[in-house]
């Protein structure tokens, strides 16, 4: 009972790979430099290397919980991460 379980558990893993930091951050760049322009699917043809499908739009998903990019009612993806801004609030002299 115990292999088929097991064997069970590690299907459900493979399913749900996570996508690596690296990957995440080329999906931003691209985001970054195409900001306003494109839906997902033109996004996604346009990334340097393959992702699978689903794992992008996990990064996506990422994204949007993080608050670094909006997608638009029709559906265009825009970069809205503001580092230079951050960098200034948390640098602020506090009274």
């Amino acid at each position: 009972m115990e292999q088929l379980l097991g064997k069970k558990k590690e299907s459900v893993v493979r399913m749900f790979r996570s996508p690596t930091l690296e990957t995440v951050k080329m999906v931003e760049r691209i985001i970054d430099d195409f900001s306003g322009e494109f839906r997902k699917t033109a996004l996604w043809e346009r990334l340097p290397r393959k992702v699978m499908w689903s794992t992008y739009l996990e990064i996506l998903n990422y994204l949007v919980e993080i608050n670094k990019i909006v997608v638009s009612e029709d559906g265009v993806i825009s970069y809205i991460w503001n580092p230079e801004l951050v960098k200034r609030v948390r640098f602020r002299k506090s009274y």
